[in-house]
């Protein structure tokens, strides 16, 4: 990831990696690099408390006729963004007055959605926290979604701004290779968590 914009360079900078969040009050920069995967920027300007997350959905039980919110790989989802609601409310923000900024989703992995439609990874993330932010209610301010470009974004809780740079091609791979582990990652999780547990022996006395 490049150099954070001069403007920030006196600030406290932070970075939400795959599978991450933070919530903070205080004067922060959040920074994260996307690629496949969905950062949503919360905040609450009325109590002054800012939040990212940065997750990837289960490649497992969807499809584009399933409802998303409903389903295993939507449930990925849910928790990222309940995990972030949650610590920010605990910070002092009320839910009613959170606002969105949405992006990432890019089509980096470069899948033949024809042949594979339920592995279109960003378009799926990208539907999903939409979807999300309407039925809870959350107004989206901002959104840079889907395309085939990642994204380095810089999260300003000063006046909650949000500064994007399209990442150039030379940072490709990097975002394709970390997608694709934090993917296979993901994959392994659910196995283990479907895994059929072994009977446990019991012994009965009379």
């Amino acid at each position: 990831m490049s150099r954070a914009p001069k403007l920030f360079d006196s600030r406290m900078k932070i970075r939400v990696q795959p599978g991450e969040y933070h919530a903070s009050e205080k004067d922060v920069v959040l920074i994260t690099l996307l690629g496949s995967c969905v950062s949503a920027c919360l905040y609450d300007p009325v109590n002054h408390v800012v939040g990212m997350n940065h997750f990837l959905l289960s490649t497992q039980s969807y499809s584009s006729q399933d409802l998303m919110l409903k389903s295993d790989a939507g449930r990925y989802g849910i928790n990222a963004m309940e995990l972030l609601i949650n610590r920010m409310m605990k910070l002092g923000a009320q839910r009613k007055h959170l606002k969105a900024k949405v992006f990432g989703g890019a089509a980096v992995l470069q899948i033949n959605q024809q042949a594979a439609p339920m592995l279109d990874v960003g378009g799926r993330n990208a539907r999903f926290v939409v979807n999300f932010l309407q039925e809870d209610r959350i107004p989206v301010v901002a959104a840079d979604l889907e395309g085939v470009f990642g994204r380095v974004i810089y999260f300003d809780s000063r006046d909650y701004s949000v500064y994007v740079r399209k990442v150039q091609r030379t940072e490709v791979s990097e975002v394709v290779e970390r997608d694709r582990s934090f993917i296979r990652a993901v994959q392994r999780e659910r196995e283990q968590q479907h895994r059929p547990q072994r009977p446990v022996d019991v012994d009965l006395w009379d």
